[in-house]
């Protein structure tokens, strides 16, 4: 009964230390903390700095959105569902690591997107750092380099299927075609062409994997999976071939 009512003591001590405590923590001052605010004095603005604030504010959302601009336009789309195919055809689970398959098809794309972002940087980043050119046109001149790698990968058919779901009227030429229009029928295409380069390089090891299987079924060793055995020979074979070159190789290919 002691121990008890000691413990009690305790805990009943803890709880008014606590409730005499917090009145005094609340009315204590707290640091303050410093607010960074974006505003233009009444009177006082002019139309540079108004332009100004909204090209930051721009940029910044250009910066939030950039992961969806290299899924979207670039050739990532293509190279890093060929790279799963070819995971998913040697039955090497999660070798390579996704890290890598990742990093390799961030590194393969800025070098087949170097030529086009070599013409934005000269056609409308530096005359526009040189202040020879306004935002505006700026921003149109780099949309012409993006826009022609696009248009050459991009079907017209899948172009074609997005103006029927707006009820849009079509267009005469490519200078009429919508970006965002022509961003969605390039993913589209990108993905088509992804999965039928991942087809190709699937039939030489599903090859192999029926191979392994019938020699495994005239053994009579039944309960031993192929894909056990098969994988291997097709670890082995991808070697023999210099698989990674040719298939890095084609893949860029693809783009020229």
């Amino acid at each position: 009964m002691m121990r008890v009512t000691g413990k009690r003591l305790t805990i009943f001590l803890l709880a008014l230390g606590a409730t005499l405590l917090l009145p005094l923590l609340a009315q204590a001052q707290t640091p303050s903390i410093p607010k960074l605010t974006m505003e233009l004095a009444a009177g006082q603005a002019e139309p540079g700095d108004i332009s100004t604030l909204l090209e930051i504010l721009f940029a910044l959302t250009v910066l939030s959105m950039a992961p969806a601009i290299m899924l979207t336009m670039t050739s990532f789309t293509r190279i890093i569902i060929v790279f799963h195919f070819l995971r998913q055809a040697m039955g090497t689970q999660q070798m390579p690591p996704n890290q890598i398959l990742a990093g390799l098809a961030i590194f393969m794309t800025v070098v087949i997107m170097a030529p086009v972002g070599t013409a934005i940087n000269n056609t409308a980043l530096q005359p526009y750092l040189n202040e020879e050119i306004q935002f505006q046109e700026a921003l149109d001149r780099a949309q012409v380099p993006i826009r022609e790698f696009m248009f050459k990968h991009t079907r017209e058919k899948d172009l074609s299927i997005f103006y029927s779901i707006t009820k849009e009227d079509r267009p005469k030429n490519k200078e009429e075609v919508n970006t965002l229009m022509l961003v969605a029928a390039f993913a589209i295409s990108e993905l088509k062409t992804g999965f039928t380069i991942g087809f190709l390089i699937y039939i030489p090891f599903l090859i192999l994997d029926m191979v392994v299987a019938s020699i495994l079924l005239a053994m009579g060793m039944m309960m031993l999976p192929p894909v056990m055995i098969s994988l291997p020979f097709k670890i082995l074979l991808f070697i023999l071939i210099d698989g990674w070159n040719l298939l890095i190789g084609s893949l860029v290919n693809t783009f020229q």
